[in-house]
């Protein structure tokens, strides 16, 4: 068995990271912070895996561009009323694809659970992100990312980003 490779291992914990504060910004309902995670030219797509697998366009939820991730969050925090819950993201298996000068592919595991207030949490979506991540001067950002999930349907909707 060849020696681990200490430059991937460095990577994967930085992007560990990076994922895990992406999560915190959703789970404490701070949009405007989540917006920051995307390039000005960013595509953001939450889609099933039947979709996602027969490589159909059909998303759940689609934002092409930095100016429509802003929107959403900024429409979610203004407009949107929904019934309160509390959710948490958790974010696992991160693998680096490829790694180059200007791009990095990488892929990692989530599973979201969700708490009513009236109700006992229980699992809200599975599935694994599929992502484009650029460095920037001010660290990584998503340049693509795709939430793939698992379930066959979402239970009631999907109003908050993946």
């Amino acid at each position: 068995m060849a020696a681990p490779d200490r430059s991937n291992a460095e990577l994967r914990a930085a992007l560990r990271d990076f994922y895990e504060d992406y999560a915190a910004s959703l789970d404490d309902l701070r949009l405007e912070d989540w917006a920051e995670f995307f390039t000005d030219d960013a595509l953001y797509r939450v889609m099933g895996r039947e979709t996602y697998d027969q490589d159909l366009t059909h998303s759940t939820i689609y934002c092409d561009g930095g100016a429509m991730i802003r929107d959403r969050a900024a429409a979610l925090r203004r407009t949107a009323v929904y019934e309160p819950r509390l959710m948490r993201r958790f974010v696992s298996g991160v693998r680096v694809l490829e790694d180059s000068d200007d791009e990095i592919q990488a892929e990692a595991n989530f599973m979201i659970s969700e708490a009513m207030y009236d109700r006992p949490a229980r699992l809200f979506l599975a599935g694994q992100y599929k992502d484009c991540i650029v460095r920037t001067e001010a660290g990584f950002r998503f340049k693509a990312r795709t939430a793939v999930y698992d379930n066959y349907s979402i239970p009631i909707t999907l109003i908050l980003p993946v």
